[in-house]
């Protein structure tokens, strides 16, 4: 597993900037605005030969009822409770806070290996006003500033002391699974239901989601990353700057997946915003799932979900080959349903299929049914049919005359795969060459 390090402080002092720096990239999204981290944020690091994971933390405010602050209070203490060592960040440029004292209080009751880090540390005299904060009573302060890297060399040095020898475990060739959809249908809290516990922050209010939150989940014999993103709104509903890079890095998250679990509303239906979801994961050759959520709030009879379903088949089309699950969050109806049906998905977008089963299948159909004449009067004929060694499933047909097949008879083809071969949730790509 390796050590886990969790950046913790009051708002807007730095926690995100310098989660950046020891990650060596712009994971967390970064704004002067106070409150902008809210969910717990996870990253890999290393130093001198040892790696470890890290946890950025909304900001930690105290005694306050603000719905987002006590939520991000909670991600706190659980990350405090998460963590081996913890980077306790502090502003030394506005100085001693009420807040860091009572943060501080409640850091020295925790057991765990604190450093103090005074950030914002860019200069000689700045480095004068850190000493304050040795009046916490944790011990050593480290002056950084995370913007440009001063001092966080010597900081990693003493922290790397602490970091287990075992080592972060390679997330390579794990499957990555994506929970994406429209703000508010309930992405973060399929997650925690999925985990059994409260991972992901969640609250009434659209939104509150900003980053993407990755998930190590390994349980049941299952064993994959779960990604939460924030809501993906229409372009011209996007005011804020965060949001705006919000919506970046969930297209991004989407794209770095292998399975899409694409989450609609069960009261509001199958959307345009939904179906831009879903082209996007097909555009990006993802696999795909569809999970209606808040199906307990639809009053229902012998045919509602088979409506329900055609009518999202038929918004899809022509990718129509997709498993659509009905699910309560709340009631935790049919979650692990959600993630077999996942797992299949990913499993199917990894199949290949011999050469030789391809075409004992399928040439004998393209004999029966054989493709339209060509405008100029050619017959088509395909000879030969092969997958390509591939990420994602390929086929290529080779013919006679491969310019000249049409798109109708394309699909054909495509649908007589699917009806051979499982498939289902993944699209697939037809190429027809010169033989």
């Amino acid at each position: 597993m390796g050590s886990i390090i969790a950046i913790v402080g009051r708002p807007n002092v730095g926690k995100s900037t310098l989660f950046n720096r020891l990650v060596k990239a712009r994971q967390a999204i970064v704004e002067e605005t106070a409150g902008v981290t809210r969910d717990r944020h996870y990253g890999v690091s290393d130093w001198n030969g040892k790696s470890f994971h890290l946890i950025d933390t909304g900001g930690y405010v105290v005694g306050s009822d603000d719905a987002f602050e006590t939520e991000i209070r909670k991600q706190a203490a659980l990350a405090m409770e998460e963590a081996d060592i913890i980077l306790f960040v502090v502003d030394a440029v506005d100085g001693m806070h009420v807040l860091d004292e009572e943060v501080a209080a409640l850091l020295r009751q925790s057991k765990r290996k604190v450093y103090v880090v005074a950030n914002k540390v860019d200069n000689f005299d700045r480095n004068i006003l850190a000493q304050e904060f040795y009046a916490l009573g944790l011990g050593e302060v480290y002056p950084v500033s995370a913007i440009n890297g001063s001092g966080t060399g010597d900081l990693l040095d003493e922290v790397v002391k602490y970091v287990s020898d075992e080592g972060v475990e390679d997330d390579a060739g794990i499957p990555r699974f994506t929970v994406a959809g429209r703000p508010n249908v309930g992405k973060s809290s399929l997650i925690n239901a999925f985990l059994g516990e409260e991972r992901n922050i969640v609250t009434p209010v659209a939104g509150t989601t900003r980053d993407a939150v990755h998930t190590r989940f390994n349980a049941f014999n299952m064993n994959f990353i779960l990604v939460d993103t924030a809501g993906i709104r229409k372009k011209a509903k996007v005011f804020e700057n965060i949001e705006f890079y919000s919506v970046m890095r969930s297209i991004r998250a989407i794209e770095e997946s292998d399975v899409v679990l694409l989450l609609i509303d069960a009261t509001q239906g199958f959307e345009s915003q939904d179906m831009n979801i879903m082209r996007l994961a097909v555009r990006n050759r993802k696999g795909l799932v569809i999970v209606v959520n808040k199906w307990d709030l639809i009053e229902k009879d012998s045919n509602t979900h088979l409506a329900f379903e055609r009518i999202i088949r038929e918004k899809m089309s022509p990718f129509v080959d997709v498993p659509i699950v009905f699910t309560s969050v709340i009631h935790k109806q049919r979650i692990f349903k959600t993630l077999e049906l996942a797992h299949r998905v990913y499993e199917n977008r990894k199949r290949q299929v011999p050469t030789a089963r391809l075409n004992e299948i399928l040439l004998p159909i393209i004999q029966a049914f054989p493709p339209p004449t060509a405008s100029r009067g050619h017959f088509i004929k395909i000879k030969y049919i092969t997958q390509l060694k591939s990420a994602t499933p390929q086929f290529v047909f080779f013919c006679n005359f491969p310019n000249d097949v049409k798109e109708s008879y394309s699909r054909f083809l495509e649908n007589k795969i699917r009806e051979n071969f499982d498939f289902t949730g993944v699209p697939i790509q037809l190429y027809f060459r010169q033989k």
